[in-house]
């Protein structure tokens, strides 16, 4: 087994952190990882914002409802997809900011985003480190970015706790392959057949060291997705410029 994919297979996420800063060196590190992902067009679309002041770190951890392992880990990073600097490109030459508005434009700096940010998470880990992405920033978009100071045509993702851990988790069962994977066309019946995994994940939550209880993945997606989630995103990416068109 090649090193690095043997490390990719034990990810689990990590929630309880050493109170242990990284060192300057560490981090630098994880910053280079980040920056060596793809990017479409080398557009590079995305900036890295390290939350050091405790204070400020407090407070999206109030947000992001995960003050345990956003408050103590070794750093705690926010992705944000930024449009922002080519923004300031444009303007520069005089021409209109259109082309960074629209649904592509924004589909774009997603993507770069989170393709730096795994690749930290990947690196990180390659280093013995923790990891635990933080979605909870966007419980209160608006907030985070006036917390940040965040200029038009950016948008916080999510954010990245890396640190040393005190305990890691069980590697949760994915998705046997024949649900994820097909070949020249979407196979309806087998992408959807979850027998399987049904029996499968009801034994990891049966029988995990915490948190056990008597269900499986299937009756986790149902209750999860039983109502709309975080309505006000859209309103929020208008305020920051983008049409959404």
């Amino acid at each position: 087994m090649y090193p690095t994919i043997e490390k990719m297979l034990q990810h689990a996420s990590v929630r309880n952190f050493k109170p242990e800063a990284l060192p300057l060196e560490t981090k630098n590190l994880l910053i280079t990882a980040a920056q060596s992902g793809s990017s479409s067009n080398f557009v590079q679309a995305y900036t890295i914002i390290e939350i050091a002041d405790e204070s400020v770190r407090r407070e999206i951890a109030e947000i992001s409802g995960s003050a345990a392992y956003v408050n103590q880990t070794g750093a705690f990073y926010l992705f944000v997809a930024d449009w922002y600097r080519q923004a300031e490109i444009l303007r520069d030459h005089e021409q209109e900011l259109a082309a960074l508005r629209n649904m592509e434009a924004l589909t774009v700096a997603v993507v770069d985003t989170t393709i730096a940010a795994q690749n930290m998470a990947i690196a990180a880990e390659s280093m013995d480190l923790g990891v635990c992405y933080i979605g909870g920033i966007r419980n209160n978009l608006a907030k985070v970015a006036q917390i940040l100071d965040l200029p038009e045509l950016t948008v916080p993702l999510f954010g990245l706790s890396v640190g040393y851990p005190n305990f890691r988790n069980e590697v949760k069962p994915r998705l046997p392959q024949h649900n994820i994977f097909s070949v020249d066309g979407y196979d309806r019946q087998k992408l959807t057949d979850l027998s399987v995994y049904k029996a499968t994940s009801a034994n990891y939550y049966k029988q995990r060291t915490s948190h056990q209880k008597d269900t499986d993945w299937t009756q986790e997606m149902s209750q999860f997705l039983s109502e709309p989630r975080r309505k006000d995103v859209a309103n929020f990416l208008k305020q920051q410029g983008f049409t959404l068109s």
